[in-house]
């Protein structure tokens, strides 16, 4: 090895960064700071003040643009798609078109999926549920949703959702993070960015996984990605609890060590970081010195919040038996409550199954029971505490599923693929207008024929109930103003705000 090269074994990894730095992102670097020194001197101690205020717990200053209607939001994504005409967008003229084709003037040359694109023919598979029509709205509710037609008016329903994804993976990436390519921030991390903690001894947004009970469910694999921060601090990254008993990996303190040991620990490892954030100026290291401060206040805060001993009995049987069994939907959704109840802005529950490309007669009213229950006990726990009229809750999959069946269909059999031209979706509460039914679609679920609502517009009307206007909520990345809702047109759906 020449001397230089053994040299090289002993440089200073923070020199070598700035060494590495860009001409573009040292002027950058420096133009902001240079900017920010002016301004305050022109403006004086307040605008000072407003600037140190970006790094706050109380969330950007500006935000947020005008009264919200929601302080925080759970949102319930059924991942796999829900099949929208076996549960709300009822079309009774199918039962005449049972293994019919699809007509040609319906599909339109849509494209398909690779699983239904070489079946010589796309036989019509009506529902084979029961449909009946609930509340003043007067809304068709399968019967395989009995708890849920109860609380129809409560809810506005969304029949003509679309987007623009046909698989699961960036069809689940483009609804939670605005892009189908994974690396963007997801809704949760947005709203915790923009409008930060409500409860300094809980993480911001926290992520739920709720379990299945029927063996033959179409299961689909979710990651971290989907509750990432992407480009945001990953302080706005959602945290997992998990169902078994250590529902937070890494918490509690090792074998052997006392509460005061491990406080002197942090101390020193914060003095540690602080010295590194010193030198090289990376907001990261402040993040991780506030993310193990938050480990260190969950060790109490956890347990609490996870122990139901103390729930009513009369609020556990609006649960049901489920919500006695830690990991299902039902336990999930009471656990969400006492979230948002102690002030976590943004709750996400996810339940995988739902991807019924067979066996959907027996599959899907397991599912349904599964979450059904669940679903009504939550707006009535949250309306009970007062606590829905700024809670938004939103319930819905990533795409919808196809009237004609995938494979083989008989009288009592049959399954569907993946459609992306239309969908539905619930919300209540936090400013939703209940006893709403919003858009039509044709008479196959086929294709929207009134007020088509995209991905994008959703996402729109998600930041607007928090008093967010996305056109003006943007985070500087790579030279470019990024946005939940992106860069294409997006409206909030007035129709179904109060």
């Amino acid at each position: 090895m020449k001397p230089a090269d053994s040299r090289r074994l002993f440089t200073d990894p923070v020199a070598d960064s700035v060494l590495a730095e860009t001409r573009r992102q040292f002027f950058a670097r420096g133009a902001r700071g240079l900017g920010a020194a002016a301004l305050a001197t022109l403006f004086g101690e307040d605008l000072t003040a407003a600037l140190v205020g970006n790094e706050s717990p109380g969330g950007l200053p500006g935000l947020p643009h005008f009264a919200p209607t929601a302080k925080r939001a759970i949102y319930l994504h059924m991942v796999g798609a829900p099949p929208q005409m076996d549960l709300f967008d009822y079309k009774p003229a199918m039962k005449d078109w049972y293994d019919k084709d699809l007509p040609d003037s319906i599909r339109k040359g849509q494209r398909l999926t690779t699983m239904t694109s070489g079946q010589s023919r796309f036989p019509i598979a009506p529902s084979v549920f029961k449909f009946s029509q609930h509340g003043q709205s007067g809304a068709w509710i399968s019967e395989l949703l009995p708890w849920t037609a109860k609380m129809v008016d409560e809810m506005a329903i969304i029949r003509t959702m679309h987007t623009e994804a046909i698989n699961h993976e960036p069809a689940i990436t483009f609804i939670q993070t605005g892009q189908q390519i994974a690396g963007r921030p997801c809704v949760g991390s947005w709203i915790a960015y923009g409008l930060g903690s409500m409860n300094q001894d809980l993480p911001t947004f926290v992520v739920l996984n709720a379990s299945h009970s029927h063996p033959k469910a179409g299961v689909q694999a979710i990651s971290a990605k989907l509750w990432s921060s992407g480009f945001l601090s990953s302080k706005y990254a959602g945290v997992a609890l998990r169902s078994g008993k250590d529902p937070v990996l890494f918490i509690k303190n090792p074998e052997g060590m006392p509460a005061p040991m491990r406080r002197r620990m942090l101390d020193a490892l914060g003095e540690l970081n602080q010295m590194q954030h010193d030198k090289t100026g990376d907001p990261e290291i402040r993040a991780r010195i506030a993310q193990y401060e938050m480990a260190y206040r969950m060790q109490t805060s956890v347990p609490e919040l996870t122990d139901l001993t103390k729930e009513p009995q009369s609020v556990l049987d609006w649960y049901g038996e489920d919500a006695r069994r830690a990991g299902t939907f039902a336990h999930s959704c009471l656990l969400a409550r006492r979230l948002v109840e102690r002030g976590v802005r943004f709750v996400q529950i996810y339940q995988r199954g739902w991807d019924v490309h067979r066996d959907l007669p027996e599959v899907l009213p397991a599912m349904c029971k599964d979450v059904d229950q669940g679903c009504y006990a939550l707006v009535k726990d949250l309306k009970a505490r007062g606590l829905l009229k700024d809670t938004l809750v939103i319930f819905g999959g990533e795409f919808g599923r196809t009237m004609y069946s995938q494979g083989k269909l008989t009288p009592t059999d049959y399954g569907r693929d993946h459609h992306p031209r239309c969908f539905t979706f619930w919300a209540a509460g936090g400013g939703i207008k209940g006893g709403v039914v919003h858009g039509e679609t044709d008479e196959f679920s086929y294709n929207i024929v009134r007020d088509p609502v995209h991905v994008r517009d959703l996402q729109a009307t998600i930041l607007r109930c928090f008093g967010i206007d996305h056109e003006r909520f943007a985070y500087k990345t790579q030279g470019l103003d990024a946005r939940l809702t992106g860069v294409e047109p997006a409206t909030p759906v007035k129709a179904i705000l109060a």
